[in-house]
């Protein structure tokens, strides 16, 4: 567990470096979200708030794209984001610097 909440922790800070935007916060989702420690590890080792959830995301994901292809929908993808957003709040974990070995 440690070491995929360490490797977790690097892709999310690396992604930000390589693309020249600072990471603030880093979200978890699918599976992985239902695992606190894994969660809660992630955010102590990276020093980053950590929002897991929603589990659901590559369906939901799926579905708003989809509804959006045949006409269901209408919007950008930051508006399909925001429809997950408003119906979905994911947990959040803080990092602890006292968990940190």
């Amino acid at each position: 567990m440690e070491s995929l909440a360490q490797a977790f922790a690097d892709a999310a800070l690396t992604a930000g470096r390589i693309g020249g935007v600072p990471v603030r916060t880093i979200h978890i989702v699918g599976g992985g979200a239902l695992n606190e420690l894994l969660c809660q590890r992630t955010a102590d080792r990276s020093g980053l708030p950590v929002l897991a959830g929603p589990v659901e995301a590559t369906a939901l994901g799926n579905i708003l794209v989809q509804a959006r292809a045949v006409g269901l929908i209408e919007g950008t993808l930051e508006d399909l984001r925001y429809r997950v957003v408003r119906t979905h709040s994911p947990r959040r974990y803080d990092p602890q610097a006292s968990r940190i070995r």
